[in-house]
C-alpha cells in the first residue's frame, strides 16, 4: 500500500476537481460512440478503422495504467495529475482537428496513454487524503461517477455532433475537453495536495512492454479479420499470443524472484480470487464495451438515429446503472459478494434477451422508448457485476500489496475495454460482409448483425455466470466491508 511523505487532508473542493477529471477518460469511452457514423462519413473511415479508434484508446489506457500509477507514487501525484490533465487536452485538440484516420488513431492512442498518467492518481490521493467517513464516501463517488460519466458522455455527444456547432460536427466531441482540462489545471494546484511514496518503486518496463504486444497481437487480428478475410499472417499474429503469454509469465517470476515488483506479480495471481477477479475483468468488460459499440454502430447505421436520438437511447441504462450503483455496497453486505455478482449476471442476460426480442420486432425503426425497459434491466445488472469486480479480485491479496493487486485488476479492465469493440465488431463486421458490405446491406442485415454481436455477448455474461455459480460453490464467501473496495 502506498505511503506518503506527509498527510495531507483533501478538502471537498479538491476531491470535486479530481473526480472532474475522472470525468474526462470515462466520458471518452461512451462520446465517441454516437459520433461513430459521423467520422465514418466526414473521414471515409472502414468498419475496421472505427473498431481500432475505440480498440487503441483502451489498449494505450490498459499499458500504460501500472506505469501511471508508479510515476505518480515516484514524482508526486499531483503533478502527474497535472501532467496527465494537459496531455489530454493536447490529444483531445489532435483527435479534433484530425484530417485522417490515421491522425485520428494516433491522438487516440496519446488520449489513452495520458488517461493513465492522471487516473491513478485520483484514487491515491483519495486513499492518503482522507479518513473515516470521509474517506467511505469519497470512495463511494469514485465509483459512481461511472454511470454518471456514461450519461454525460451518450447525451452530450449526441447533442454535440446534431448541433453541429460552428460546422465542427463530431470534432466538438474531442474539443468540449478542452475548457474542462483548463478548469482542472488551474484549480489544481490550490486545491489538491501533494503526495508521493516514501520508497520509490522501479517501472516494469519489460512487463509493459510484452503485455503490450501481447493485447496487440489478439487486437489486431480480431479487427482487421473480417476485411483481410482472416489471411494467415492475421492467424498466425493472433497464435503468437499464446508463447507471449508463457514468456509474460516467466519474466514476472524472474522480477518478482529478484524483489522487484513487476507489473502481473505471479504470487498474486496463485490467489484464486485473483484469477477469478481478472476473469470477471476479461469476461464484463469485454462484453460491456463491445455492446455498447454494436449498438451505437447499429443504431446510427443500420437504423439511421441521429446522434442525439443515439444517445437518448442509452439515458435508461446510464441512470440505472448509476441508481444501481449507488445502493449496491448494500446489496453486497446484504448477500455477498458471489452471489450479488450472479445475481447481476442473471438480471443482465434477462435485460439482453428482452432487447433482442425488442429489435427484433420494431426494426428498422426503434426508438428510445422501445429500448428504455430492457436497457433498465440491463443497467441494473451491469451495476451489480461491476460492484463486485474489486470486492472479489482484492478480497485475499494482503494489505501492501494492495496497490499492486489495483493495478493488476485496472489494467486488465481498460484492456478489455478495448478489446471488447474489436471482438463483438469483428462478430458484427462479419455479418455485413457476408451481405456485401456495410454499403450495400439493407436494414434486414443490420438487424442479422446486430442481433450476432449481442448473441455474442451474451454468450460471454453466460460464461461469466457460469463461473461465478462454480467459484461460489469452491470457495463462497465472507462480505467484504463496503469501504473495502474503490466501486463501493
Amino acid at each position: 500500500m502506498s505511503t506518503s511523505t506527509t498527510s495531507p487532508t483533501l478538502a471537498k473542493a479538491g476531491l470535486y476537481v479530481l473526480l472532474a477529471g475522472q470525468l474526462l477518460p470515462q466520458i471518452d469511452f461512451s462520446i465517441v460512440n454516437v459520433a461513430l457514423n459521423s467520422i465514418e462519413q466526414s473521414l471515409h473511415a472502414t468498419a475496421t478503422e472505427l473498431e481500432l479508434m475505440v480498440a487503441v484508446y483502451g489498449v494505450a489506457f490498459a499499458v500504460c495504467l501500472a506505469m501511471g500509477g508508479r510515476l505518480g507514487d515516484n514524482f508526486g501525484r499531483r503533478r502527474v495529475f497535472n501532467m496527465g490533465v494537459l496531455l489530454f487536452g493536447i490529444a483531445s485538440l489532435l483527435c479534433g482537428i484530425a484530417d485522417s484516420m490515421l491522425m485520428l488513431l494516433a491522438a487516440r492512442v496519446l488520449q489513452g496513454a495520458a488517461a493513465a498518467l492522471l487516473v491513478p492518481q485520483i484514487l491515491a490521493t483519495i486513499h492518503v487524503g482522507l479518513r473515516g467517513h470521509a474517506h467511505s464516501r469519497a470512495i463511494a463517488l469514485f465509483g459512481s461517477v461511472s454511470g454518471i460519466a456514461f450519461i454525460i458522455g451518450q447525451v452530450l455527444g449526441g447533442v454535440l455532433v446534431s448541433a453541429d456547432i460552428a460546422g465542427l460536427g463530431w470534432r466538438s466531441a474531442f474539443l468540449i475537453n478542452l475548457p474542462v482540462c483548463a478548469v482542472v489545471l488551474a484549480l489544481s494546484p490550490r486545491l489538491i495536495p501533494e503526495t508521493r511514496r516514501e520508497n520509490a518503486f522501479g517501472i516494469d518496463v519489460p512487463g509493459t512492454v510484452i503485455l503490450a504486444v501481447v493485447i496487440i497481437a489478439i487486437l489486431l487480428p480480431l479487427a482487421m479479420g473480417p476485411t483481410m478475410h482472416w489471411s494467415w499472417p492475421l492467424l498466425a499474429t493472433m497464435a503468437a499470443a499464446v508463447p507471449l503469454l508463457a514468456l509474460l509469465w516467466r519474466v514476472e517470476l524472474r522480477q518478482e524472484r529478484q524483489g522487484l515488483h513487476p507489473l502481473l506479480p505471479p504470487s498474486l495471481m496463485r490467489l484464486p480470487s485473483v484469477r477469478f477477479g481478472l476473469a470477471i475483468a476479461i469476461l464484463l468488460f469485454t462484453s460491456w464495451s463491445g455492446m455498447m459499440f454494436v449498438l451505437a454502430l447499429a443504431l446510427q447505421s443500420g437504423a439511421h438515429l441521429s446522434p442525439t436520438e443515439c444517445g437518448n437511447a442509452f439515458i435508461a441504462l446510464g441512470t440505472a446503472y448509476f441508481i444501481c450503483a449507488v445502493f449496491s455496497a448494500r446489496i453486497v453486505a446484504l448477500i455477498g459478494r458471489t452471489r450479488t455478482l450472479i445475481a447481476g449476471c442473471a438480471i443482465h442476460i434477462v435485460g439482453m434477451l428482452a432487447l433482442c426480442y425488442t429489435l427484433h420486432h420494431v426494426w428498422p425503426h426503434p426508438t428510445w422508448l422501445d429500448m428504455a425497459a430492457p436497457t433498465v434491466v440491463i443497467g441494473f445488472g451491469n451495476a451489480l457485476m461491476v460492484g463486485c469486480f474489486y470486492r472479489i479480485g482484492l478480497a485475499d491479496i494482503p494489505p501492501d500489496h494492495a496497490g499492486a493487486g489495483s493495478a493488476m485488476l485496472a489494467t486488465m479492465q481498460q484492456a478489455s475495454f478495448g478489446l471488447g469493440s474489436a471482438l463483438l465488431g469483428t462478430v458484427f463486421a462479419q455479418v455485413l460482409h457476408h451481405a456485401g458490405g456495410a454499403s450495400v446491406a439493407g436494414p434486414a442485415y443490420y438487424l442479422d448483425a446486430t442481433l450476432a454481436g449481442l448473441g455474442a455477448e451474451l454468450a460471454l455474461v453466460t460464461l461469466l455466470l457460469a463461473g461465478a455459480v462454480r467459484y461460489h460453490a469452491r470457495h463462497g464467501q465472507p462480505v467484504l466491508p463496503a469501504a473495502a473496495c474503490p466501486s463501493s
